[in-house]
């Protein structure tokens, strides 16, 4: 599960702008990012790469990020 403020943190941090991510992740529209960036849908590997790599995240940022686990 994506833990949705650290990832928006990183993405702000990094000056990075959405369209920027849909072309690096071929990801095809807003909706579709935002529904992955808010867990309705989840991202493919490829995609966290791509935005792994455009906001210069470290293996351990990139993992605590997208593989966050939540207790409910």
């Amino acid at each position: 599960m994506t833990d949705t403020e650290k990832l928006n943190d990183a993405i702000r941090e990094a000056g990075i702008k959405l369209d920027a991510i849909l072309k690096a992740t071929g990801i095809k529209s807003y909706a579709t990012l935002k529904g992955r960036i808010n867990n309705e849908t989840e991202f493919t590997a490829s995609e966290i790469s791509a935005i792994a790599d455009l906001c210069r995240m470290t293996p351990a940022q990139r993992d605590e990020i997208f593989f966050a686990v939540h207790a409910e």
